[in-house]
């Protein structure tokens, strides 16, 4: 009797267990209907965006320049596009939580579009996806489009090789995510958060986005970073040569196949015209490799990097030649100011509202302004009267003996009201347009 107690009681309790998983497995299903099938993607967004970096110059100016991300598990560099740094040796870079450091600049490739930076180690960033990716696969883009910061938007894979630069040796995914000015940098991601490309164009003779844009695929991005914090991979070399494809209206005029690119100009002292090629010339194939299109030529050159020189087949008057093309980098002349002058060039240490190219009536009114001057480049236009320099009221008696040693903030009366104007002779900025009197397109200014 002791014995079916102790069963029965066994029983009912691993009933009660039972039913306790079964509840407990209706409620998580309960769960995952309630929330929904789209909320599964918002925790990889999430962590993919705190990898997402906007990148600013590194003066005072602070211009928003494009995007960026951190690369690799260790999150020791950030990647973007060689067009958003340009020749900048450090840039300012902010994440999604306002974090914000100097990063230098370590390497860039102009031609393939990649540049480096090294950022302070200990954050995680993103990882080439491992899984192949197929034609409508979706995909998200992060960045700063229009400088609108940590911004997605999703899209599907419309191509998987296009070659959008015949100079460049780079295949591009296609897609439809939306993306504008300042995405460039940004990350392309799938479900998982994993990267599979960065974003670097949109569609050629579009400013704006037009439904296709093209990402530098994660796996060639890989390739690209690793050899230029490695230093093996050469940038590709300029063969000082131009020419065009011969298309079937070319061959027929020329009696060959149509195929090849016809030499338009061989450059003086570049690499093409040491090899020995001449306008007029068909350039068949480079390497062993036929050359069919203009974008068949960088990767047969990329090719043939490695063993220094490269094979030239040139079809010349109905003749097949051989020529032998080097390909070792010339190395670049560089001839400073102290060369020609004597002396380094020396920075003016001081300057007046004259200099700057401001001409004043006897009431401290703007009467003329010099073309392609700081004080044009910052906005100031033909009847603006200063009130202030740099927080203290202008005497318009003596505006013409004013020294300044820095930026000068000036605040100006005009037909569109009063305004402040940053003039600044040692900027880069183009600065804005003046319209009707008032810098209505002025980024800075806020209408509350």
């Amino acid at each position: 009797m002791a014995i079916r107690q102790q069963v029965t009681a066994a029983t009912a309790g691993q009933g009660r267990r039972w039913l306790a998983e079964i509840v407990a497995a209706v409620l998580a299903v309960v769960t995952v209907l309630a929330v929904g099938p789209g909320r599964a993607a918002e925790a990889p967004l999430d962590q993919a965006m705190t990898t997402v970096l906007t990148v600013h110059s590194a003066d005072d100016a602070d211009l928003f320049l494009g995007s960026a991300f951190l690369w690799g598990a260790d999150g020791e560099v950030a990647v973007t596009n060689a067009h958003v740094v340009k020749d900048a040796a450090e840039v300012r870079l902010r994440d999604a939580s306002g974090r914000e450091e100097i990063g230098t600049v370590i390497a860039r490739d102009a031609l393939r579009d990649v540049a480096v930076i090294s950022v302070t180690p200990g954050r995680r960033g993103l990882i080439p996806s491992s899984q192949p990716l197929g034609l409508g696969a979706e995909v998200w883009a992060l960045g700063a489009p229009l400088g609108i910061e940590f911004t997605v938007t999703e899209g599907t894979i419309s191509a998987l090789s296009r070659q959008v630069d015949p100079a460049a040796p780079v295949l591009m995914l296609q897609h439809d995510a939306a993306v504008n000015p300042g995405s460039s940098g940004g990350p392309l991601i799938d479900a998982t958060g994993a990267l599979v490309g960065m974003n670097s164009q949109i569609a050629d003779g579009s400013r704006m986005f037009v439904g296709i844009a093209y990402a530098i695929p994660a796996a060639e991005l890989d390739r690209i970073v690793t050899g230029l914090i490695e230093e093996t991979l050469p940038p590709l070399p300029k063969l000082g040569l131009r020419a065009r494809p011969v298309d079937r209206q070319l061959a027929e005029v020329l009696g060959v196949a149509p195929t090849g690119l016809l030499v338009d100009e061989v450059e003086a002292a570049g690499l093409a015209e040491r090899a020995g090629l001449l306008p007029g010339d068909i350039l068949v194939a480079v390497g062993g490799q036929p050359i069919d299109k203009p974008g068949d030529l960088p990767f047969a050159l990329e090719a043939a990097q490695e063993a220094g020189s490269a094979d030239l087949a040139v079809m010349r008057a109905g003749q097949m030649l051989l020529f032998t093309l080097p390909l070792e980098m010339a190395e670049e002349e560089t001839l400073s100011l102290r060369d020609l002058a004597g002396a380094a060039p020396q920075k003016v240490r001081d300057y007046t509202l004259a200099s700057l190219g401001i001409v004043l009536d006897a009431t401290g009114t703007v009467t003329e302004v010099t073309v392609n001057s700081p004080a044009n480049a910052a906005g100031l236009a033909v009847g603006d009267r200063i009130l202030m320099v740099n927080g203290a009221e202008a005497d318009p008696a003596t505006l013409d003996k004013v020294v300044l040693t820095a930026p000068a903030l000036l605040l100006l009366a005009g037909a569109g009201g009063t305004r402040h104007v940053l003039v600044d002779p040692y900027g880069t900025q183009t600065g804005i347009r003046p319209v009707g009197g008032a810098n209505v397109l002025d980024p800075d200014v806020v209408v509350f």
